[in-house]
């Protein structure tokens, strides 16, 4: 592919980015939503997490200890249940990981 070729490229893929992400901008009234795609809607952010979330937690680590990042992520989930805070959240996972990852290495 050749650099112009590749300018177009980053310049179509913007263009459409801001069409697309800007439509509903463009009307002068409100777009009603339908009520079934508000209800689904509602599940978007935890399908999206779990998603994104789920493969990288069954996949092993360079270690070969999967039991690193279930752990970590156990850590992390019982701060956030008792907490709520999300920097808590993201602390105690890295450090459980950090800790169990050492532990895994020390006497693995």
């Amino acid at each position: 592919m050749t650099l112009p070729q590749q300018f177009l490229l980053v310049v179509g893929l913007t263009a459409v980015t801001i069409v697309s992400r800007n439509l509903f901008l463009l009307s002068r009234r409100p777009l009603p939503l339908p009520a079934r795609l508000k209800i689904a809607l509602r599940f978007a952010p935890a399908a999206a997490l779990a998603a994104v979330v789920a493969p990288e937690l069954l996949l092993a680590t360079p270690l070969g200890q999967p039991w690193v990042k279930i752990g970590a992520a156990l850590v992390a989930s019982a701060y956030f249940v008792a907490r709520r805070g999300i920097l808590g959240t993201i602390l105690s996972g890295m450090l459980a990981f950090w800790a169990l990852s050492w532990i895994g290495r020390t006497w693995g």
